[in-house]
């Protein structure tokens, strides 16, 4: 039975939040400089950043808005970059309890990212929405900061500086992935085989002129279909408890 409100799983997604914040504060500043090049203002960045929770779909973005691109096509390009998100959100619903309100799975759909999808499905069934809340009220604002003072610093950072806060985006996606393969010998290769697969289309002839985004939704297709028949969920709650709302 849904629990509601917990501000235990509040402060315990918060702590979570924490890194995550700095890894999008990050990857954000760099993203805000090179807004910052094809005319982004701070108030533009801003409201974008807090509306907008894809990096390489808010790319895709400035990018589209520098050269002069229609709104209608700004839009498709947002989509096909960020389909995958779809996925994330139909995963993420599924580990929630039934009773959960719509307007709950509404608002999770919103703030679904790679690393906030990872870390609410790291919690096990059922997942209770305050915790994925914990942490976005935490990495949110962090991402939308980051942006902003990335435009207002403009050209005032080399580009090899700013480039090179990238980095911590990915090392923060390692740190929640090697706990959870370390748990699992199925998530472990799941993990190997996507890398490897990954590898296989961006050298492939084939696949290299695909979109990042599209290629990102072909393997969490392909690898979660092949594991789902394999390995089949159980439904079990995973040894977590249910949480009581305290």
């Amino acid at each position: 039975m849904y629990s509601g409100y917990s501000k235990k799983k509040l402060v315990e997604g918060a702590k979570y939040g924490i890194p995550i914040g700095l890894g999008y504060f990050a990857v954000g500043f760099s993203l805000g400089v090179f807004g910052r090049s094809v005319g982004i203002t701070p108030l533009q960045a801003l409201i974008s950043s807090l509306l907008t929770h894809a990096s390489a779909g808010q790319y895709a973005n400035y990018a589209l808005i520098g050269t002069g691109a229609t709104i209608l096509e700004i839009a498709a390009v947002a989509f096909i970059a960020n389909a995958r998100y779809l996925l994330m959100s139909t995963a993420l619903a599924q580990r929630l309890n039934p009773d959960t309100p719509y307007y709950h799975r509404f608002i999770l759909g919103h703030y679904v990212t790679d690393e906030l999808f990872a870390v609410s499905i790291l919690q096990g069934s059922p997942i209770n929405p305050f915790f994925t809340y914990g942490a976005v009220l935490v990495a949110s604002p962090m991402w939308a900061l980051g942006t902003t003072f990335g435009v207002m610093a403009g050209d005032v950072l080399p580009s090899n500086i700013s480039s090179a806060l990238s980095v911590a985006l990915y090392g923060m996606f390692l740190a929640i992935i090697i706990p959870a393969a370390k748990k699992n010998k199925v998530v472990a290769g799941a993990i190997i085989i996507s890398f490897l697969l990954s590898y296989l289309l961006a050298k492939l002839p084939l696949t290299t002129a695909l979109s990042e985004g599209t290629k990102i939704i072909i393997l969490t297709v392909l690898i979660s279909s092949v594991v789902a028949v394999l390995f089949p969920f159980t439904g079990e709650a995973e040894g977590k408890e249910v949480d009581d709302g305290n």
